[in-house]
C-alpha cells in the first residue's frame, strides 16, 4: 500500500558526501539544525533509487529505449526491465513498483522534513535554505512519477489521514505543484556550493535546470528556453553559476571527476560504507550500473585489453544506436565493441542475453575501480549524471527552434556541443538537435523520456512492441490499486 512505502527509513547512509549523514526520520529527531540536516540528507538518499530488484531509473529507461536491450543473463534475469524492454508489461510485472516506490519515498521524507521544519531550532536562512532543497527534491520526484504513470495522488503533507482514499488528481495538478516548488525554491538555494563538503546538493542552477525540463515538457518553449539560458549563459563560456563544458569529452566519465563545472545535479556514489549485504542490494552507496552493464565473463588475453571487471551484460547497446555512432568522436568513449576486441584475439567473454558484442564504455568499470572493503559489486564510486550542461544546451536549443526564436542562439549551442569534440557546424533545426541528443547523450537515461516527449516513440520503437497511446506511461503498480482509491490508468485495463 502507499503507506507501506511512505513509512519507511533508509538502511543506507547518504548518496550525498555530507555531514553528518543519517536518514532518521523519527517524528521527534528534528531537535536542531544537524538533525534538520540528517532528515534533508535522507531526501536525497532516495535519488539514488536502486531497488532490491536491481532497478533503477537509469537502467529501466535504458531498457525501454531503442538504444539498448535489457540483456542480462536470460529473458528472465531482472524481469521487471526485461517486459519494459519489450513491451510486455502489465500491472503485476514491470519496473512501475520500484519507480513508485522510489519517487513516493522521497516525497514523504520531503513532506516529513518540510512539516519539521518550522519548529525546528535553527538559523533562518540556513531553514530557508533547507526548505528550498527539500521543495527541489519534492519536485524532482513529482517530476519522475507524473512523467512515468500520469495519473497519480498528489501528497503534500506527512498527515496521510486515510491513506487508503487518498486520490489521484489530474496531472496538470502535478506540474502545477512542481513548478510552484521550484519557483518557491530558487531565490533561496546557492548559486554554487562547496565541492568538498556539499557536492551534490540542489543549488539555484539545478533547480533552474529542471524548471526549464518541466516547462518543456508542457511544449512551453519560451519558457523552457528562459530558464536553459540562466542556466547555460554565453555558449561554450562559463555561466553565472560556473558552468562550463568540460574541454576532453572523456573526462567525463573518470570515476574521481565528480562535481565539475559539467555537473549540474548528478546522482551521487560512494564506497564508504563498505556494502556487503545481498539481503539489502538498496542499502549499497555505490553505482550498481558498473557492474550491471560489464562484460559477462570477461578475460583480458592480450595485454593491450582494458582490464574491465566482469559483469552482468545488461543494457548492451543496440545495432541502431552502434550504426548512428560510427565515424563520430565520441563513439570510443560511449561504445566498448567487444566483439572486435574478440575477433582480434584481445579478450573472450560470455555472450548473455540479447548480446550485440557492444557495450555501454561511459559506465564499464575496471580494476583500479574496485573498491577495498565490502563487498566489490555495490561499491563503485562514479557519479551518474541527472543533469549535466551539454544536456541542457541540447534543450535550450530545441525549446529556441521550436518556439521559432533566436535561431543564431540555438546555433551557437548546438555548435558548442559538437565543436568540444571535434565536429563541424551543422544547421539547427529539431532533426540535428534530436540527433545530438541521442549521440551525446546515450547511455544517460534520457533517450526514452525524449522519444516519448517529441512524439517519436510510437514509430521508433515500433519493433519493441511499442504501442501507440498506451506504452507512453508505465500501468500504475497492481499492489497500489488493491483496496485504495487508486485506480489503473486506461491504458492497462483500468478506468483512470
Amino acid at each position: 500500500m502507499l503507506v507501506s512505502l511512505l513509512i519507511v527509513s533508509s538502511c543506507s547512509d547518504s548518496f550525498i558526501e555530507v555531514e553528518p549523514r543519517g536518514t532518521e526520520l523519527e517524528d521527534n529527531y528534528y531537535r536542531n539544525a544537524e538533525e534538520a540536516l540528517a532528515g534533508l540528507v535522507a531526501v536525497y538518499d532516495q535519488v539514488g533509487g536502486m531497488s532490491n530488484g536491481l532497478i533503477n531509473k537509469f537502467i529501466a529507461t535504458n531498457s525501454a529505449s531503442d538504444d539498448h536491450y535489457a540483456g542480462g543473463g536470460s529473458a528472465n534475469d531482472v524481469t521487471g526491465i526485461q517486459v519494459w524492454s519489450n513491451y510486455t508489461l502489465d500491472p503485476a510485472t514491470g519496473p512501475q513498483g520500484d519507480l513508485w516506490n522510489r519517487g513516493y519515498s522521497g516525497i514523504f521524507r520531503a513532506n516529513s522534513i518540510l512539516g519539521h521544519l518550522p519548529d525546528v531550532d535553527m538559523d533562518d536562512n540556513l531553514r530557508a535554505r533547507y526548505v528550498a532543497e527539500a521543495k527541489f527534491l519534492r519536485a524532482y520526484f513529482y517530476f519522475d512519477l507524473v512523467r512515468f504513470f500520469e495519473n497519480i495522488p498528489l501528497i503534500i503533507s506527512s498527515d496521510l489521514g486515510d491513506f487508503k482514499n487518498i486520490p489521484q488528481v489530474d496531472p496538470s495538478e502535478v506540474y502545477t505543484q512542481v513548478i510552484e516548488d521550484l519557483i518557491a525554491a530558487i531565490p533561496d538555494l546557492p548559486a554554487t556550493v562547496p565541492v568538498a563538503t556539499e557536492g551534490g546538493r540542489a543549488t539555484e542552477g539545478a533547480a533552474r535546470a529542471l524548471l526549464g525540463k518541466v516547462y518543456l515538457w508542457q511544449e512551453d518553449f519560451a519558457k523552457a528556453a528562459e530558464q536553459f539560458a540562466e542556466v547555460n549563459g554565453t555558449p561554450g563560456g562559463t555561466s553565472q553559476f560556473g558552468y562550463s563544458l568540460l574541454p576532453n569529452f572523456g573526462d567525463l566519465w573518470i570515476f574521481s571527476n565528480k562535481h565539475h563545472s559539467e555537473s549540474i545535479f548528478s546522482v551521487n556514489h560512494t564506497s564508504e560504507g563498505q556494502w556487503g549485504d545481498w539481503g539489502c542490494i538498496a542499502c549499497a552507496e555505490g553505482n550498481w550500473l558498473n557492474i550491471m552493464i560489464n562484460p559477462r565473463g570477461y578475460t583480458a588475453i592480450d595485454a593491450s585489453a582494458p582490464d574491465y571487471v566482469s559483469g552482468w551484460s545488461f543494457n548492451p547497446v543496440t545495432p541502431s544506436l552502434e550504426a548512428a555512432m560510427t565515424g563520430d568522436p565520441r563513439y570510443s568513449e560511449t561504445i566498448a565493441d567487444l566483439q572486435t576486441m574478440e575477433d582480434n584475439g584481445l579478450v573472450t567473454y560470455e555472450k548473455g542475453y540479447q548480446n550485440t558484442g557492444f557495450f555501454i564504455e561511459k559506465f564499464t568499470s575496471r580494476q583500479e575501480n574496485v573498491a577495498t572493503g565490502g563487498n566489490m559489486e555495490g561499491n563503485f564510486e562514479q557519479n551518474l549524471y541527472d543533469i549535466r550542461l551539454a544536456d541542457t544546451y541540447l534543450l535550450e536549443a530545441e525549446a529556441l527552434v521550436r518556439d521559432g526564436s533566436n535561431t543564431a542562439r540555438a546555433q551557437a549551442l548546438l555548435d558548442a556541443v559538437r565543436a568540444r569534440v571535434g565536429l563541424a557546424s551543422t544547421p539547427a533545426t529539431f532533426e540535428t538537435i534530436k540527433a545530438e541528443r541521442r549521440l551525446e547523450l546515450a547511455g544517460e537515461g534520457h533517450r526514452w523520456f525524449d522519444l516519448v516527449r517529441w512524439g517519436d516513440a510510437a514509430t521508433v520503437l515500433a519493433s519493441r512492441g511499442f504501442v501507440a497511446g498506451k506504452h507512453e506511461i508505465l500501468p500504475i503498480p497492481l499492489f497500489e490499486t488493491q483496496d485504495t482509491a487508486i485506480e489503473q490508468n486506461l491504458e492497462y485495463g483500468g478506468t483512470k
